[in-house]
C-alpha cells in the first residue's frame, strides 16, 4: 500500500476525534467508542496487528485512563476540600496580600510552586495541585489549565527527584546490557559519568527555555 495512503489512514482516529468532539460536538461517551473502533479496525485490517496485541494495548489504555482519572479526582477533591474547610478563602487572601497582580500570582503558583511540586513528586502533580488553586483564586478554568500545562515542560526532566534522568536514561540505554557497558563502549568512564553529562546538557537547555516560559504564562 502507498505510503501516503498509510499516512492518511493513520490520521483517521485523530480526525474522527476532531470531527465528533469539535465539529459535531458529540459527548465523549458517544464519540470515543466510535474512535476506538476506528483505531482497532485500522490496526487489525490495515497493519495486520495480532488481535492479542490490540487487546493488550486496549488494557494498557484503560490503565492509563484510570491513572488520569485518579489525578483528576484528586484535583477535584482537593479543590472542594479547600473550599469547604475555608482554606481556599485564606489562600486567596494571602496571595492577594502579596500582590493583586494576576500575572505575578500565576508565576508564583503555577511556575514556582508547580515546578517545586514537579521536582518533589512529579507524575502530573502540579496540574492536580496548582490548577485547582488558580481556579479557586478566580482564574478562568481554561486559563488555569493552560498555565498548568505550560509549566509541565522544563521541570519534567528532573521531576520526581530526578527519576527521568536517573531511571529513564538508565533503562533507555540498557539495550541488552548495563549502562556501564554502554558508557564504556562509547568512550565514557562509567554509566554515572554518562548520566552526569546528559543531566548537565539537559539542565543547560532547560535553563534557557525556563527563562522564557514565564513570559508565555503572563
Amino acid at each position: 500500500m502507498d505510503t501516503l495512503v498509510l499516512a492518511t489512514l493513520s490520521l483517521l482516529p485523530i480526525a474522527a476525534v476532531a470531527l465528533f468532539l469539535v465539529i459535531l460536538r458529540w459527548p465523549a461517551s458517544r464519540a470515543m467508542p466510535i474512535c476506538y473502533a476506528v483505531a482497532v479496525a485500522l490496526a487489525l485490517f490495515v497493519w495486520q496487528v495480532p488481535a492479542w496485541h490490540v487487546a493488550a494495548a486496549s488494557i494498557k489504555g484503560l490503565i492509563i485512563a484510570a491513572k488520569l482519572l485518579f489525578i483528576i479526582f484528586g484535583a477535584i477533591l482537593l479543590l472542594n476540600t479547600l473550599e469547604e474547610s475555608g482554606a481556599l478563602r485564606r489562600i486567596r487572601q494571602t496571595f492577594s496580600d502579596i500582590t493583586p497582580d494576576r500575572r505575578v500570582q500565576v508565576i508564583i503558583i503555577a511556575w514556582l510552586f508547580g515546578s517545586f511540586i514537579e521536582g518533589a513528586a512529579g507524575f502530573g502533580t502540579p496540574a492536580a495541585v496548582a490548577v485547582p488553586l488558580l481556579v479557586g483564586l478566580g482564574f478562568p478554568p481554561l486559563a488555569a489549565v493552560t498555565a498548568g500545562m505550560i509549566i509541565q515542560s522544563t521541570p519534567v526532566s528532573f521531576g520526581a527527584c530526578g527519576t527521568p534522568i536517573m531511571i529513564g536514561v538508565t533503562d533507555g540505554l540498557k539495550g541488552g546490557g548495563t549502562i556501564d557497558e554502554f558508557a564504556l563502549a562509547h568512550g565514557y568512564e562509567s554509566g554515572a559519568a554518562l548520566q552526569h553529562i546528559i543531566g548537565a546538557k539537559v539542565g543547560m537547555l532547560h535553563a534557557v527555555a525556563g527563562t522564557l516560559i514565564p513570559l508565555f504564562l503572563v
